[in-house]
């Protein structure tokens, strides 16, 4: 059920308190999958893909709203309705896959945070991969012992700080306005922007930010019955899913605007250790030292949010609940193996995001399909015309997804 100030604020029309969900779910949109695939984008094709970021920070905004929806009207996650509705096999092999998307998120984040405190400290990978756990952890407890709303405070605030670390740089060195609205035409320049497209298609359009964000919102309001209390949630959610989707995507943009502008033909940049020398070098340390942080608050928020999105994928489908804590220390041990065998870190990210590409439709079809589902979401459900919008999304995502495949199979 909602908390008593929950209750007030929406007999009031009061939005600022029922804001927190759409925030800790739009970290997984700056997570250091983003960075790379951003920073990587920018450094080779400069402004080329700049309307890759904008298309699917218009998709993720549509999506997350459907989400949060689905959350608010059913009082169930996502993979929690999916859960009641498949039958054994079907929920098993629906599980497997989100998990494999949850783990490619979860490498993503833990590797970002090592390399930033290497960045910071020159700390050994693996060591940096083992305290980006540890403090994951410890902002899961807050979760645990505080409830929701403290851990949606801790989230935002580290939000906050990674806004300021990723964005600081474009004021020494703002991008071209011209190639800004140049990189909003739709083009690609062969096999390897197209890769890139994708990854950075799955590091906005996130798979278990779509699961999450459901989940969130059930934990935060519960059951909502009262039809007038629901509609005023709802309108609050607007509100929320926008504001937050609005900062994660200024980021994402920032940063490929950032590279474009400072980062296009140095040498070295296709790495985020390269970037960030490249950046500390155009743009002065106190920059450098910046982004680090930023990129290490990044990993350490993201990280707990996919632990959070595992947990509700686990616990929907297949009806099976690990505590936080734990799982938090089962999940870490992927990211670990990869950074003591010496997987490159910066390619390591741009290929997790390229998995959760293709993960997107998985989540988004189920979604969109439910919404509509007037059974399920009773007035609430989505009208045509919407629907018709959510479709072609989902058609670009499948169509993008089936363009990487058909261009990787010819090695073009």
């Amino acid at each position: 059920m909602t908390t008593t100030a929950d209750r007030q604020a929406v007999r009031r029309g009061r939005v600022l308190p029922l804001l927190g969900p759409a925030f800790v779910a739009a970290i997984a949109y700056v997570d250091p999958g983003n960075v790379a695939a951003n920073l990587t984008a920018g450094a080779r094709y400069g402004y080329l893909l700049l309307w890759v970021l904008v298309a699917a920070n218009v998709m993720a905004v549509l999506v997350q709203y459907q989400s949060a929806k689905l959350g608010i009207v059913t009082g169930d996650s996502l993979p929690g309705v999916l859960g009641r509705r498949l039958g054994k096999r079907s929920r098993l092999a629906y599980w497997a896959q989100a998990e494999v998307v949850a783990a490619a998120t979860d490498i993503a984040e833990v590797v970002g945070g090592a390399i930033a405190l290497h960045l910071l400290f020159g700390l050994p990978l693996v060591l940096g991969g083992v305290i980006v756990g540890v403090v994951s952890m410890l902002l899961l407890a807050t979760q645990n012992r505080y409830g929701q709303r403290r851990f949606e405070t801790v989230v935002v605030g580290l939000l906050l700080v990674i806004v300021v670390g990723f964005l600081c740089g474009l004021v020494l060195g703002p991008p071209d306005p011209g190639q800004m609205l140049g990189g909003l035409v739709p083009r690609f320049a062969g096999t390897d922007s197209v890769l890139l497209a994708a990854s950075m298609l799955g590091a906005t359009v996130m798979p278990h930010a779509i699961y999450v964000h459901s989940a969130l919102s059930r934990d935060r309001f519960g059951s909502v019955p009262n039809e007038a209390a629901r509609r005023g949630l709802l309108r609050a959610t607007k509100w929320d899913v926008g504001a937050a989707l609005t900062i994660a995507g200024t980021v994402n943009i920032g940063l490929l605007l950032l590279a474009a502008a400072n980062l296009r033909g140095v040498e070295g940049t296709d790495t985020i250790e390269g970037a960030h020398a490249a950046i500390s070098d155009a743009l002065g340390p106190v920059v450098g030292v910046v982004f680090a942080i930023g990129l290490l608050a990044s990993g350490l928020a993201s990280t707990s949010v996919g632990c959070y999105a595992g947990a509700a994928i686990m616990e929907g489908l297949i009806h099976k609940r690990i505590p936080l804590l734990a799982r938090r220390a089962i999940t870490l041990v992927p990211a670990l193996v990869l950074l003591a065998v010496g997987a490159d870190p910066t390619w390591t990210l741009v290929v997790s995001q390229v998995v959760l590409s293709f993960g997107i439709p998985f989540a988004v079809i189920p979604l969109v399909r439910l919404n509509r589902d007037r059974g399920l979401m009773g007035s609430h459900a989505n009208g045509p015309r919407l629907q018709v919008v959510l479709v072609v999304v989902v058609a670009l995502v499948v169509a993008l997804n089936l363009a990487l495949l058909g261009l990787l199979a010819t090695g073009r």
